[in-house]
């Protein structure tokens, strides 16, 4: 997803949910899930998203709702450090190779 980030140094959670399209509690689940994702709170304890944090929120949301990762996989990309190689929809098609790793690892699981 490209969005056009404003030149601003902080957003709060409902700026950054109208700028993601991403609901304000889902923003507040993910910062539980994905470590990478931490704003900084103000005084009053609000969170204050930086233009980092809402890239990361775009790549999350390609991971999860574009390239169709669990929020494990998405965690694991991430980690990885390719989350930068997300593409766009439409592009080519979502890369679903991962699929085949994660279902030879719950097989082995399984055996």
């Amino acid at each position: 997803m490209r969005i056009q980030i404003p030149d601003k140094l902080y957003f709060s959670i409902s700026e950054a949910s109208a700028l993601t399209g991403i609901k304000s509690y889902v923003l507040r689940y993910w910062e539980s899930e994905f470590d990478l994702l931490k704003p900084a709170k103000n005084g009053a304890g609000q969170r204050r998203y930086r233009k980092k944090d809402i890239e990361l929120i775009c790549q999350i949301d390609g991971l999860l709702h574009h390239e169709l990762y669990t929020i494990a996989g998405a965690k694991k990309r991430l980690a990885e450090g390719q989350a930068g190689q997300i593409k766009e929809v439409g592009e080519v098609g979502p890369d679903i190779s991962w699929v085949k790793k994660e279902l030879t690892e719950i097989l082995e699981i399984l055996e």
